[in-house]
């Protein structure tokens, strides 16, 4: 079913914003400002204290860790996405549902790419630090499948909140390489990871396992093509 374009402009800038906003929002903006231009295990807190223009005394009243402002952040992600739920989304079946609210995420994230590219390249390296940044990715993406109408809660809804996080990691390592307007190889990425979501125990259930033909992928991604193109 087709439907009107609502989201928001996707920016693929990957230059660093302005900072400014209380001292608890400058310190998220300086510590993803940092991230996209070194690892996270070289960022320090007097950096960012220095980079967002407060003191360590007010830096310590907000945060204790640098990870701690990267939980922040993925909160007030979480708070964004949740906020602009499309109504329209309730006449669509829960996988297009929660194809369009994953898309939503990533558009959020155009302005921190940089960043999510940073900490992509370091956990593999930092096993105390994928198995954290795991932990937000799950709480997060109970929200997601909450949002999506797909129920998150209890094992079966921890179980697919694991799936979804692992599934959305993979997507996010094609869209930091992704350039096209369009965002082409992340529409195709994301369609592709919802369709093996059956692989994570239970992630999608029966009722996410909608054959999608040639000519159904083909006409959903002009729909997505055209409104990232469309909110450029």
């Amino acid at each position: 079913m087709a439907r009107k374009a609502t989201r928001s402009k996707a920016r693929r800038s990957t230059s660093k914003p302005a900072i400014s906003g209380t001292p608890r929002e400058r310190v998220m903006q300086a510590f993803l400002a940092l991230l996209a231009e070194q690892p996270i295990e070289r960022i320090g807190l007097a950096d960012i204290a220095a980079h967002a223009e407060v003191s360590l005394a007010e830096l310590r009243g907000e945060f204790s860790t640098p990870l701690a402002i990267f939980a922040a952040h993925v909160k007030e992600l979480d708070r964004k996405v949740l906020a602009e739920i499309d109504p329209e989304l309730d006449e669509e079946s829960p996988r297009e549902r929660l194809f369009d609210v994953l898309m939503r995420r990533l558009e959020l994230l155009a302005p921190h790419k940089q960043a999510i590219r940073s900490l992509l390249r370091s956990a593999p390296r930092n096993p105390p630090l994928a198995l954290a940044l795991n932990g937000l990715a799950v709480r997060s993406q109970q929200w997601m499948l909450t949002a999506a109408g797909i129920g998150a809660s209890g094992p079966t809804g921890m179980i697919r909140a694991q799936g979804l996080a692992v599934l959305f990691t993979q997507v996010l390592r094609t869209w930091v390489d992704d350039d096209d307007p369009g965002l082409s190889r992340t529409l195709a990425a994301l369609d592709r990871e919802l369709a093996r979501g059956q692989r994570f125990a239970g992630l999608l259930d029966d009722l996410l396992r909608i054959p999608q033909t040639a000519c159904a992928f083909g006409q959903r991604m002009r729909r997505r093509q055209e409104s990232v193109i469309r909110n450029q």
